[in-house]
């Protein structure tokens, strides 16, 4: 029988390995191979809630699956016949956001956590073998410490005893079940609760280097399953954190904020580091399962994957100094210039080793993206042409990697999607560090600028572009293309000072008081407006006090109270403080010596971007690791759909069609190849290998093949575009 040859193997090699040798690592590759993965069809629809599935979970054998629902009940589902098991009426009041089952517990302790503000524990064995509608079991433990909606719950693999919950409110409370079963009661001397391990209500950063000044309203968090010290937590703004329990100060009640403790890493993208945008956002954040990698799922963005501890010296790290250069590349053209440019070296050693074939497969991948930039048309596959490229062949040579990085760079400023244009500028400088001289790197970094509205930058790099390919005609015509597009633009932007100059106007105390924002939607939920920190274009603070320094009118005698009013945009770095009346005062603003700490900060960088879903709608949308090595990546979307990648690539390999609104969750059986879905669907679907044909879209609960792909990426990136969109949760 002839193999059946795949990227990720040949499947009939490790059946048969399987048989001739004991190897755990062979069920592990088997579990979620991609011959099975583009099977995956829809089995069965658990029916059982009655309102929004907003978290599903799997117990460590995988034997349950728990659930959690807008209906406020927790229910309990048997993975051998897929049927309900128990359905607890937890008594929250409102939308359940997260359950767990406790380790070590034989799974009788759950617990829940949701937007009435509380952590609920239930212990199971406690429902006897009662029928399933009779839901009735109080809760052996109740904490009510919590001031905003409950996002997410983690547990330790191993321990009984410890459960954490991130809330809105800002802060990360540590659970002890062995210390109390429920918060002080009112009446009690000590009403607050000793278990704050993070205080983050001061903790939310605009860029890396700038100082946190809002609280960061938290929406994920997760304990490394390998190494159970390390906590990762992320809410409402672009940076993801990495904490160390060992090197945390002891637990606090949260009466008075605190500064925020010191991280072991921010992880975020670079292009997303130093924006401070509207909207911008982390709905989720997870470890891998060897703990080694971590996964960032953004509002209004996309899916990235970081390593935890890159090698040091790796171009991952970077400082705010980093991102500065990558925001302003102009200083890395100089550095770049004056290095020769790099051999050819692996080539030639490829040749010796007659691997010619992987190069001539390059060449023939790199001809099929040249088709797709100069038909302007199927720029998706180019790109993913390119990407086979330089994932997929190993050492192929600095000048075919050149060529690729032009190349893809070009595609993504034609394709043009959510942040295309910033992949672009990480391409174009990859290349340009290996020949600073190449015209094709530096005519698409001036392009990608220009697109940016950097108009200076571009203007750089397109002279620099001029003297790389002085006597070439098509080059010559495409640097004057360029120069005219810029000095377009120059004409067209208001100078500074003017009257069109939105930014430089003065703000007036009406038009902070009174200020319409046409970009808003009037139709968000008011909960949501005031639970949504980093939607706030200023921040205003007003001191109204009266004491024996203020100011009075002479002739009636009368007390006039001084009114301070501070305002700061969200991307300034320091406040202006305005008064009303004559008394004096200095504005508020942090130390240099502050800013100077903050600017030799570290933040890790991507690693992998994945692309064609949306997260808008919801923040509660997951994206995960699939199986237990973790090499395939799943988030659910705004269109009702859930996709999956290849972890390596970002190559999509799966797109099906899950809920009929929006898919949140989506989580892979501990050993099989079973995936479970939930989202505004009152039901869980459960997805098997069962399809007769691979295909890359199947369908789901609407039946056969759906939309074309790129149809239905394309108007996700659309809707992504819309990043103010109302959110449901």
């Amino acid at each position: 029988m002839e193999s059946l040859c795949f990227h990720d193997g040949n499947i009939t090699d490790f059946i048969d390995a399987r048989t001739l040798h004991v190897r755990t690592d062979i069920n592990r590759s088997l579990q979620l191979h991609s011959s099975f993965l583009r099977r995956l069809s829809l089995e069965r629809e658990l029916e059982g809630h009655r309102g929004c599935v907003n978290t599903i979970a799997w117990n460590s054998s995988g034997s349950l699956l728990i659930s959690g629902s807008d209906d406020t009940c927790i229910n309990l589902w048997s993975y051998q016949s897929r049927k309900l098991l128990h359905s607890i009426d937890s008594g929250h009041t409102a939308n359940i956001f997260c359950t767990k089952f406790v380790p070590e517990t034989s799974d009788e302790l759950v617990v829940s956590g949701a937007a009435d503000a509380e952590v609920r524990l239930f212990n199971l064995s406690r429902s006897g073998r009662r029928r399933v509608e009779d839901s009735t079991i109080n809760p052996s433990a109740l904490f009510q410490c919590h001031t905003r909606r409950i996002k997410k719950l983690a547990v330790e693999p191993g321990n009984p005893n410890l459960v954490w919950s991130a809330s809105e409110d800002g802060t990360l409370r540590q659970h002890d079940f062995r210390e109390c079963t429920s918060c002080p009661p009112s009446e009690s001397s000590h009403r607050e609760c000793h278990n704050v391990l993070l205080d983050l209500r001061c903790g939310a950063k605009k860029s890396l280097a700038d100082p946190p000044r809002q609280s960061l309203v938290l929406k994920s968090c997760d304990i490394s399953s390998t190494r159970p010290h390390l906590l990762l937590v992320g809410g409402s703004d672009s940076f993801a954190r990495l904490y160390d329990r060992r090197m945390l100060s002891p637990l606090s009640s949260g009466r008075n904020k605190q500064p925020p403790p010191p991280c072991v890493n921010y992880f975020c993208p670079m292009h997303l580091s130093d924006h401070g945008r509207q909207g911008l956002h982390l709905t989720h954040v997870t470890f891998s399962p060897n703990g080694e990698e971590i996964l960032l799922n953004y509002s209004g963005e996309h899916v990235y994957l970081m390593d935890v501890n890159p090698v040091q010296g790796s171009s991952m790290r970077y400082t705010s100094d980093d991102a500065m250069k990558f925001f302003n590349p102009t200083t890395i053209l100089k550095e770049v210039q004056s290095k020769p440019p790099h051999s050819d070296f692996p080539n030639r050693v490829l040749a010796k080793r007659n691997l010619t074939a992987s190069l001539d497969q390059c060449r023939k991948l790199l001809q099929i993206a040249e088709k797709s930039l100069k038909e302007g048309a199927n720029y998706y596959y180019g790109i993913e042409a390119c990407n086979d490229v330089l994932h997929g062949h190993g050492q192929i040579g600095h000048t075919l990697i050149l060529e690729c990085l032009c190349l893809r760079a070009a595609l993504f400023l034609k394709r043009d999607w959510k942040n295309d244009v910033h992949m672009a500028i990480r391409d174009c400088l990859r290349a340009v560090e290996i020949d600073p001289a190449s015209f094709r790197a530096l005519h698409c970094m001036s392009e990608a600028l220009l697109q940016l509205g950097k108009l200076k930058e571009a203007t750089d790099f397109v002279i620099a572009a001029q003297f790389a390919a002085p006597s070439n005609p098509e080059a010559v015509e495409i640097v004057e293309s360029i120069k005219k597009r810029i000095n377009t633009a120059e004409a067209g932007k208001p100078k500074e000072g003017g009257p069109s100059s939105e930014a430089s106007r003065v703000l007036s105390l009406s038009d902070i008081l009174y200020r319409s924002d046409a970009s808003s939607d009037t139709s968000q939920p008011m909960s949501e407006r005031e639970n949504s920190d980093y939607e706030d274009d200023l921040e205003v603070d007003f001191e109204n006090s009266i004491s024996g320094d203020e100011s009075h009118d002479a002739e009636s005698n009368n007390l006039y109270p001084t009114l301070k009013v501070r305002v700061h945009r969200e991307r300034d770095s320091a406040k202006n403080t305005f008064h009303t009346s004559s008394s004096g005062g200095s504005p508020k603003s942090y130390s240099p010596t502050d800013k100077i700490t903050r600017q030799h900060e570290r933040a890790i960088d991507m690693k992998q971007r994945y692309v064609g879903h949306c997260n808008v709608g919801t923040d509660i949308k997951q994206a995960s690791f699939l199986g237990q090595k973790g090499e395939y990546i799943a988030a659910g979307s705004d269109d009702g759909r859930w996709f999956i990648w290849e972890k390596s690539t970002g190559r999509l390999i799966k797109m099906l069609l899950g809920d009929g609104a929006v898919v949140n969750c989506v989580q892979s059986h501990p050993f099989d190849c079973v995936v479970a879905t939930s989202g505004i669907d009152n039901t869980i679907k459960i997805w098997t290998p069962l399809a007769s044909v691979p295909s890359v879209v199947a369908g789901g609960a609407a039946g056969p093949d759906t939309a074309n792909i790129i149809d239905t990426m394309e108007g996700n990136q659309r809707r992504l575009s819309h990043n103010r969109e109302s959110l449901l949760y």
